[in-house]
């Protein structure tokens, strides 16, 4: 018999508040799920790891570069074959709890690294790790969304969520920069020497993660668990997956957006991987002027996917995609060129209020184009589409940054994937709108 919280939830009828709550708690994860890429993956351990543990700057990035490379493609080849079984299975809940909780203990463990050479290979090799299990949290989070809510209405509640993810990644950085990394912050008391308060802000991220997944699991409704054992679940999955991709003509748009997401996505998570090695490398920034610089681009990132949900349910998820890469395009171009501090201040704080929007509206239009009963598995693609090139972004920034012993030279290379992004884009169809919101 269903229970009342395996019942998807509907924009109308009995029990509004219980599934108002259960929007709000899906789109929590958003914030949970934000502190690991902020702080490990972006702002605060990356730089760490590069200054202070890697060889040299150079040999940091190149390492760092190659690491999320392979973490990327192991997502790749996971993530499709996991959300087709996790389809026939019918839950998804139980996933995300699995590799949540395995990246935030592992989140946890990068406070051994210290700062020598004798770490780089275990700092590495946890990050790796980390990354994998976030990565594929996000797929089976992401493939919940066209079951919480009416699809003329997931772009706002995309939006919302990747909102409070921005900001999420912002408190979660002040409290890195209050009480772990400032000069006079509460824990310097810990062994400066051994960067002890910088190592700590990973436990922050990884008991951050774990403590704002837990309103996921227990507000927002599961889909049903369907009456298969597991054995039957891996070979139907994985019968329905290879299904999928034999006839992909018959799929042709949901191939096209899955192209343009392949880039504009890969321009994406090598921005993020890079941008605070980008600022202390080349522009000479503190760890505290990268951090504050962060929490910046994580409020204007939090507005621009507020304020353009509401665009993408009005005027379509196509158009918001393609303003919203054109617009990294030009502001990106302007970083890349500039020498002035001041202008990466004014550019990157621009450049936030559009990648939110690009995020979001990917996510919302493969919900409205997805296909009933195959949620997991689409959305397992789309992170395919988004980690099959992941490896290829970061190695080639690593790449042109040895070639030309230039950080500035290899952040250029990221601009070329917003331009695919946007000539593919142009190939998809946008589904008839189902009605008013």
């Amino acid at each position: 018999m269903m229970d009342a919280s395996d019942t998807p939830i509907s924009p109308a009828g009995p029990g509004a508040r219980r599934r108002r709550l259960g929007v709000f708690a899906w789109c929590s994860y958003d914030f949970a799920h934000s502190a690991f890429g902020t702080i490990v993956t972006t702002f605060i351990f990356a730089p760490y790891f590069i200054s202070a543990v890697a060889p040299s700057p150079t040999e940091g990035t190149v390492m760092w570069g190659h690491t999320t490379s392979i973490a990327a493609l192991c997502v790749a080849v996971l993530s499709p074959a996991l959300g087709a079984i996790a389809d026939r299975g019918g839950r998804r809940k139980p996933w995300i709890a699995t590799f949540t909780s395995l990246c935030a203990v592992l989140a946890c463990a990068l406070y051994f690294i210290e700062p020598s050479t004798d770490f780089v290979w275990p700092a590495l090799i946890l990050f790796a790790m980390a990354l994998i299990a976030s990565d594929l949290a996000w797929v089976f989070y992401n493939s919940m969304l066209p079951t919480l809510i009416a699809r003329e209405r997931v772009g706002r509640i995309s939006g919302w969520a990747w909102s409070l993810g921005y900001f999420g990644g912002m408190a979660s950085l002040v409290l890195a920069l209050v009480f772990f990394v400032r000069e006079d912050a509460p824990l310097k008391a810990l062994d400066s020497g051994a960067l002890e308060s910088v190592r700590a802000t990973a436990i922050l991220a990884g008991l951050w993660f774990a403590l704002f997944a837990l309103p996921l699991y227990f507000l927002t409704p599961d889909t049903p668990k369907l009456p298969m054992s597991v054995g039957a679940a891996v070979t139907s999955g994985l019968k329905d997956l290879a299904a999928t991709l034999r006839h992909a003509r018959r799929h042709a748009n949901i191939a096209f957006l899955l192209l343009s997401w392949l880039f504009s996505s890969n321009g994406l998570a090598t921005l993020f991987a890079f941008a605070g090695i980008y600022a202390a490398g080349t522009f000479g920034m503190s760890l505290s002027e990268v951090t504050l610089l962060a929490i910046g681009v994580n409020v204007t990132a939090g507005i621009g996917a507020a304020i353009f949900g509401w665009v993408d349910d009005w005027l379509g998820p196509k158009k918001t995609i393609l303003a919203a890469l054109l617009a990294l395009f030009v502001l990106g171009t302007i970083l890349v060129l500039t020498e002035e501090k001041a202008v990466l201040w004014a550019g990157g704080l621009a450049l936030g209020v559009f990648i939110g929007p690009a995020q979001s509206a990917s996510r919302s239009f493969m919900a409205r184009l997805a296909p009933p009963g195959m949620e997991a598995q689409i959305f397992g693609l789309y992170a395919l589409s988004g980690r099959v090139t992941g490896f290829i972004g970061p190695a080639v920034l690593a790449f042109v940054t040895a070639a030309f012993d230039s950080q500035r030279a290899g952040m250029a290379s990221i601009l070329v994937f917003f331009v695919l992004g946007m000539v593919t884009l142009l190939f998809v169809r946008e589904p008839a709108k189902e009605g008013a919101a």
